[in-house]
């Protein structure tokens, strides 16, 4: 499966713990990464500074839904979840 166009779910439900480029700190959960462009595409994708956490995601019906708001929905109750 493809990402959807314009939706970037993952780069704003979810938080990520590692340093990137821009965010030496990670980002929290429910903020839009700093790499995530205007058409809401990952501007680091394929490129060695991405984050493994999001090299590793992949896109599935179950996450994505059938559209950006069930795939914000759902990855924010996976957030929730596995808060520590």
């Amino acid at each position: 499966m493809h990402c959807r166009p314009q939706c970037g779910a993952c780069c704003i439900a979810l938080s990520i713990t590692t340093p990137m480029p821009g965010m030496p700190n990670g980002k929290p959960a429910g903020v839009a990464c700093l790499h995530l462009t205007p058409d809401r595409r990952c501007a680091i994708h394929g490129r060695p500074e991405r984050p493994a956490c999001c090299a590793g995601l992949q896109p599935s019906l179950e996450m994505c839904g059938e559209t950006p708001a069930d795939a914000i929905a759902y990855l924010a109750e996976l957030e929730r979840l596995t808060r520590p």
